[in-house]
């Protein structure tokens, strides 16, 4: 009998790769991190343990299966929530297997509540779609108005935030109105409800800026205001739109569309009006420094008005003319000296002739000579009329120019200057409105009277 022939299962076993535990392991483990890379599992979280090394190791599952997770510390300390048995989140990791076990498991990086983080994702698509396209560009930024006469508020008819909103514009600024308009603010009919409202408001355009409010909530509450309808209402609308949605440490896709954003509906009623108190104490500065600026230029006036004054007493027609005056009684006194001295001379060379000639005595030349000097002091005489005469009469002129120029000869034929108390002098009929107190100043004497209604004028040729 012949033996076995083992030469083919020899080669056979040449040809084996024979793995050792470990190396397959690793193998495994390298296969799943290479081919599966990072990934998102959602489930509801059980068996977690956290040792003392501040590593998480728990288990995902569903209704079919489960899978073993760790986190390592440095991953799991920035997590902003505390994990609980039983919760539903949603977990980004890499598939690997734990080689001394050979238990494949999930090594997670990020772990976030599941249906949160589902929105959030959401929101962030949007708002990087939005942004993209300039829905947020701070120049397309609409201004408030500083003084708004009516006030549209989009919000729900029976929350806590039309009550606040109404009652702060109220109490800041009475004169402005509001115009509600009324949306569900919660739930799938919200949106188009709220974009549907956006629309009116800015076709009407009877209001000066909108609000667009709701109080505060979870991020599933405040949803209508992440939705791209609205986002897009909020540009297209004709009005500025301020977003007061939630609280402040809440943001929704219409504070990053609207002109301007609120931390809450009051912060947002508290944006779009003044404050009247403000204003009323703005005013009352203003009249202090107008009051101070008047009194001041008063002051002014009124030195002015007795340098004027002064000025004109040294200029005035009566002090030159009691000059003038004086200068002619000098002039008169030195003409009388003049010719009082010019007869004496006369007279000495008269009685010096009648000297030398008395020894001769010729009556004739003593006739002559007489009748010369009668005729000398004649002549002399009229001269003197004449020059008196002159002197006068130009006096008489420069009297009658300076009566015809002075205000008081126009006051005295019947005519007043009109003026307000202040002194600014009144020409037209028309300046004044009844009731003005007015002062009139005659040729002798003041009137102070009150315009009971202003006539017609005489007209302008």
């Amino acid at each position: 009998m012949s033996s076995p022939d083992f030469s083919g299962l020899e080669a056979a076993a040449a040809q084996r790769t024979v793995f050792t535990v470990a190396r397959l392991n690793k193998e495994v483990r390298t296969l799943l991190e290479r081919g599966l890379g990072v990934v998102w599992v959602e489930g509801e979280l059980s068996n977690l343990s956290q040792p003392a090394s501040g590593h998480w190791y728990f288990s995902l599952k569903d209704r079919e299966a489960q899978v073993r997770c760790a986190m390592f510390r440095m991953r799991n300390a920035a997590i902003g929530f505390t994990p609980k048995a039983g919760q539903q989140v949603l977990a980004r990791g890499r598939v690997s297997l734990y080689e001394p076990r050979g238990d494949y498991q999930l090594i997670v990086e990020h772990l976030e509540e599941a249906g949160v983080g589902a929105l959030q994702r959401e929101f962030e698509r949007l708002k990087a779609k939005l942004a993209t396209e300039g829905l947020f560009a701070r120049e397309a930024k609409r201004p408030l108005p500083r003084f708004p006469r009516r006030v549209a508020v989009v919000t729900s008819p029976t929350g806590a935030a039309i009550r606040d909103v109404l009652q702060i514009l109220a109490r800041r600024f009475p004169p402005a109105a509001a115009r509600v308009y009324p949306v569900p603010v919660q739930g799938a009919a919200a949106a188009p409800a709220i974009a549907e409202a956006l629309a009116l408001a800015g076709e009407r355009a009877d209001c000066d800026v909108l609000i667009l409010a709701r109080g505060g909530g979870s991020l599933e509450d405040l949803w209508a205001f992440n939705d791209e309808r609205v986002a897009r209402a909020i540009r297209a609308c004709g009005l500025p739109v301020v977003s007061g949605v939630g609280h402040e440490i809440d943001f929704t896709i219409a504070d990053f569309a609207a002109d301007a954003r609120a931390p809450t509906p009051s912060g947002a009623a508290e944006m779009v009006v003044p404050d009247r108190r403000e204003l009323l104490d703005a005013l009352a500065r203003t009249a202090t420094r107008i009051g101070a600026t008047v009194r001041r230029d008063l002051r002014a006036a009124v030195a002015r008005f007795e340098g004027a004054g002064a000025r004109l007493r040294l200029a005035h027609p009566g002090l030159r003319l009691a000059h003038q005056a004086q200068r002619l009684d000098d002039l008169e006194q030195r003409l009388a000296l003049a010719v009082r001295g010019r007869l004496q001379a006369a007279g000495h060379r008269l009685a010096a002739t009648e000297t030398r000639l008395a020894p001769h005595s010729p009556q004739r030349l003593t006739a002559e000579l007489r009748g010369r000097i009668e005729g000398l002091q004649a002549r002399l005489e009229r001269r003197m009329s004449d020059i008196r005469s002159r002197l006068e009469h130009r006096v008489d002129l420069a009297k009658r120019t300076l009566d015809t120029a002075s205000p008081l000869a126009t006051l005295a034929r019947g005519f007043a200057i009109v003026s307000r108390p202040d002194g600014s002098l009144l020409r037209d009929a028309g300046a004044v409105v009844p009731g003005e107190e007015i002062e009139a100043r005659l040729a002798k004497g003041r009137l102070r009277a009150r315009v009971s209604a202003p006539g017609p004028g005489d007209g302008e040729g």
